[in-house]
């Protein structure tokens, strides 16, 4: 590549990256002062974004209750942080919400199925890993047994998932359709429409555990690192800090796998 070209890149990354964070604020019009830690301390409660449609990370029981891994956790920083697993609040969001309200301040972290992306980073904090997903296959049929069964098979994926390029590097022998959701997915499934669908393990394992005639085929076809987000800011480091020191104990301990192995997800 030209010299040239090479200087012109960090400049077009950059434009890219501005362009970026201007549309993902765009539908954050105001903004609030996010706490940091000695706020959090002060109110002796801990705001935490999660989800509540998500099995088996965040998901509601029969009584109505949320539970999960991500529930688990974020009751486990509360005890760490303030001293009771009760001081926390959860506060069920959309996808398209985790990352505003942290940004706003509505609340102090997102515990919420999120992962690390150069354009997130731009603009948001990200925790060390608490588990590693990725992309797995799920089918109905006995006669996927592993991945490269699939051959010559037609499976769906979300577009412009991270699944797409797992099963266009992995299987390249799959005919690939593109679906605009995990419900979309699942119809096309139930139809007979396609054999597998691949998405994430996290996911998919949610799924079956609520339908057992579906089973996940594993190993997965990609790693990727679920995180905590935090508003970004030096005001935030010392949450961040106290964060990571948290999920390194947690780790090291074993507490992090034998949640995960409690709430039936696969680790690695």
């Amino acid at each position: 590549m030209p010299a040239r070209t090479l200087l012109k890149l960090p400049i077009l990354m950059g434009i890219a990256f501005s362009f970026g964070a201007i549309a993902f604020l765009s539908f954050s019009p105001s903004f609030a002062i996010a706490a940091d830690l000695l706020a959090i301390k002060k109110r002796g409660r801990l705001i935490v974004a999660v989800k509540e449609n998500v099995r088996p990370l965040g998901f509601r029981s029969a009584s109505g209750q949320l539970q999960g891994l991500e529930i688990d956790l974020s009751q486990r920083l509360a005890q760490e942080l303030l001293g009771q697993s009760g001081a926390v609040e959860l506060k069920p969001v959309t996808n398209q919400e985790r990352f505003s309200l942290v940004i706003k301040g509505e609340v102090d972290i997102a515990i919420a199925h999120a992962t690390l992306t150069p354009s997130r980073l731009r603009i948001l904090s990200f925790s060390l890993p608490y588990y590693t997903d990725g992309t797995v296959i799920i089918t109905r049929s006995s006669t996927i047994q592993k991945a490269t069964d699939l051959a010559g098979t037609t499976v769906a994926a979300i577009n412009g998932s991270s699944a797409v390029e797992s099963l266009r590097s992995q299987l390249p022998r799959v005919s690939l359709v593109g679906v605009e959701s995990y419900d979309a997915a699942k119809a096309m499934l139930d139809r007979g429409d396609v054999i597998a669908f691949a998405g994430d393990a996290s996911i998919l394992i949610g799924w079956s555990q609520e339908f057992p005639e579906y089973r996940v085929i594993l190993p997965a076809l990609s790693s990727e690192l679920l995180s905590i987000v935090l508003p970004k800011g030096q005001q935030y480091n010392e949450l961040k800090e106290q964060i990571d020191q948290i999920l390194t104990r947690l780790r090291n301990s074993g507490w992090l796998e034998e949640r995960a192995k409690y709430w039936g997800l696969p680790i690695r």
